[in-house]
């Protein structure tokens, strides 16, 4: 529960305590005024009593003794509803007073949680941070180890890529010559799984490779052994399975 939360009930709670309290403190001091009275009675009546003593019959006697009698008794009735309405609005306050220590209670114990929570939560994301960043810089220095040792190889892989990078227009070129490598080479080499295939051979690119100009052929580029070609062909050429696609229309 949040700290408004908190305030708004315990505001709520104590919000005719005031009038409860005006309201037993009033009565309180009529109490106190109703006891003075009787007070004020029984001075007189016994004023009246040791000032007449010898002159009073003994009924009349005891009529001022019952009167001075029932003002005590009323004045001691007065007393315990004094003391009854104390009791009550010290139970009142002391009851808010427990509330408000609850509450208290409580907000810190949810303080703590949310603080305990909140550290669990940087320290995890503090330690996927840092894992996230350990892996990225793996990552990036294998990729250049691999990029460096291309390129101190000197490997047709290098250049077999830049083949692969050209636009779509320069793929109409007749031939790309990439070195002089035969198939049998290639076998030997390593082979990345990821790498794309070309060809009939369906083998990764290497050596002298040419274009089919057919902008819809599946395959594109062809070793120059694999379609018996030795050197770069003029004008347009077209793969063996282009070549009967075309005679068939």
């Amino acid at each position: 529960m949040a700290a408004g939360m908190y305030l708004e009930h315990y505001l709520d709670s104590i919000e005719n305590l005031p009038f409860e309290l005006q309201r037993n403190f009033n009565l309180m001091r009529d109490l106190d005024q109703r006891t003075e009275d009787l007070k004020g009675q029984i001075d007189s009546l016994a004023k009246e009593y040791t000032a007449n003593a010898r002159t009073l019959s003994s009924e009349q006697k005891l009529s001022i003794l019952r009167q001075i009698q029932q003002s005590y008794s009323k004045c001691k009735e007065f007393g315990d509803d004094k003391v009854q309405l104390a009791m009550q609005t010290y139970e009142m306050v002391d009851k808010h007073i427990r509330r408000l220590d609850t509450d208290l209670a409580r907000f810190e114990a949810d303080l703590k949680e949310k603080q305990i929570e909140s550290t669990d939560y940087d320290s995890t994301s503090s330690k996927g941070k840092k894992s996230d960043s350990r892996q990225k810089e793996k990552k990036t220095a294998k990729t250049r180890s691999k990029v460096k040792s291309s390129d101190e190889d000197g490997s047709p892989k290098s250049a077999q890529k830049k083949v692969k990078l050209l636009q779509p227009g320069e793929f109409n070129s007749p031939a790309t010559n990439f070195g002089n490598v035969h198939p049998s080479d290639v076998l030997d080499m390593p082979v990345d799984p990821n790498e794309p295939t070309y060809c009939l051979c369906h083998q990764v690119s290497y050596g002298e490779m040419i274009g089919c100009d057919n902008t819809d052929c599946s395959i594109e580029w062809f070793h120059f052994a694999c379609v018996g070609l030795t050197t770069k062909p003029r004008g347009k050429w077209y793969c063996p399975r282009c070549s009967q696609d075309r005679k068939r229309k």
